[in-house]
């Protein structure tokens, strides 16, 4: 059986306080993991980060069923929590979050994610990108239309404009992966807010993870390019990354003339 090894970073960046918040939780049956990005005034950005991760953490631990109906049970109930807290307090700041959510069935070694927003998840395979969610936001509706390239994601002014997110009004718009995939020996899901990915790009990612032992190394290596690339507008940055198994190794080839 697969053993499943979780690495994570959290930073503020060049912001007074860290509005991400990150968390996991696994037993033998099941395991989530969970990224979020807050935003609002005076401090309820950070809030409904953590609103989120302990909502979706706790109704996990509940019910540790790794279902693409449970992924949209989970991201539904990370919504009513932050609309609670807006309903408490009715002066308070309009509060909202992005999320990314991964669960994986240990005994069955499937896994199921989704997200709502900007926060993100990819998984590599051997070491190559074979799969990233896509951004509920202004820009990559754009790009699906076909007005630009997914580079626009990482340039364009409006790229931070949302078109879904934890705790606004009106309906949930979500995204999930489907059924279950089987998760293979060697594979490693990244999870992160957008202060992260919009620095450090997929091909770097998949550079980084071929010369990485482990996940937190991986980590490590993408953290000091975000940190490289910090301005006075820095964003916190976060990431999860779960390692299944051993990575896989990496293949050098030698030429002889």
């Amino acid at each position: 059986m697969i053993e499943f090894q979780t690495s994570y970073i959290s930073e503020t960046g060049r912001r007074q306080r860290n509005e991400d918040a990150c968390g996991y939780w696994s037993s033998e049956r099941g395991c989530c993991w969970v990224v979020s990005d807050g935003a609002g005034g005076h401090g309820s950005g950070d809030k409904a980060s953590r609103l989120v991760v302990s909502a979706v953490l706790e109704e996990f631990a509940a019910n540790p069923v790794v279902s693409e109906e449970h992924v949209v049970a989970l991201l539904e109930a990370a919504h009513a929590a932050v609309m609670d807290e807006k309903r408490a307090n009715p002066q308070g700041d309009d509060m909202h979050a992005t999320v990314a959510v991964l669960l994986i069935d240990v005994p069955t070694q499937r896994a199921v994610w989704g997200h709502v927003g900007d926060s993100r998840v990819y998984l590599f395979r051997q070491r190559v990108l074979a799969h990233q969610t896509r951004d509920h936001s202004l820009v990559q509706g754009m790009i699906d239309a076909g007005y630009g390239t997914s580079e626009m994601t990482r340039t364009h002014p409006q790229r931070s404009l949302l078109t879904s997110a934890i705790g606004n009004s009106g309906e949930l718009a979500l995204s999930v992966s489907g059924k279950p995939a089987v998760v293979e020996e060697g594979d490693a899901f990244l999870m992160c807010t957008d202060g992260w990915w919009e620095y450090v790009d997929e091909p770097t990612m998949e550079s980084m993870l071929k010369y990485a032992d482990t996940a937190q190394e991986w980590l490590d290596q993408m953290a000091a390019r975000v940190r490289q690339s910090e301005n006075d507008h820095s964003d916190n940055y976060t990431a999860i990354g779960v390692q299944a198994g051993d990575l896989e190794p990496v293949t050098t080839v030698i030429l002889v003339k």
